[in-house]
This record gives structure tokens, C-alpha cells and sequence, in this order.
């Protein structure tokens, strides 16, 4: 099917997006769609933005924490000592 055999396509608009790489994206929009503020760039998957000089910040990546990384930043050392005595108490059968 050619484009002939379709009919008219719908006016559009190629906008540009920018990475912190300075990779360009150039995709295609309806001319009556909202353009959105951020677009992935393809080739790095980071957030671009409209502004070349000024693109989005890419995304902080937080490393892998354990279960055990996350209690130990609710919880003092005399906390986990205490839960620990408790729990040795129960074992033991004095409480």
C-alpha cells in the first residue's frame, strides 16, 4: 500500500530532544498533540529535554541494599542489641 492509497496523513511536528550525552532525538508528533517535556533518548536511555543547553539531569542510580543495610539504618546499635537480648531470652524460654 503506498501512501497515495491511504489518503492524506495527519500534519506533523518533528521536535527536538537533547540528553546530558548530547545525543539528539528527533521524533514526530501530531501538530495538535502535547508535546511532552521529557522524551528517553534511544541510544542511552536517559531523559532528554527540549533545551539543548540545559538537558535533564539522568537519573541517580542507588546501589542494591540488603534487608539487613535498611534495618541497620532504622535502628541504633543499643536497639539492635536489646532485639537480640529478647530474642535470645525467648530461645532460651526465660521470658
Amino acid at each position: 500500500m503506498g501512501e497515495a492509497e491511504r489518503g492524506e496523513s495527519a500534519p506533523r511536528l518533528r521536535i527536538s530532544f537533547w540528553c546530558s550525552n548530547g545525543h539528539e532525538t528527533k521524533p514526530s508528533f501530531a501538530s495538535d498533540a502535547q508535546v511532552p517535556d521529557t522524551w528517553d533518548c534511544p541510544r542511552c536511555g536517559f531523559p532528554a529535554g527540549q533545551d539543548r543547553d540545559n538537558p535533564p539531569d539522568p537519573p541517580r542510580t542507588e546501589p542494591y541494599k540488603t534487608h539487613l543495610a535498611y534495618v541497620r539504618e532504622r535502628r541504633s546499635d543499643a536497639d539492635g542489641e536489646a532485639i537480640l537480648a529478647e530474642a535470645l531470652a525467648k530461645l532460651r524460654g526465660e521470658i
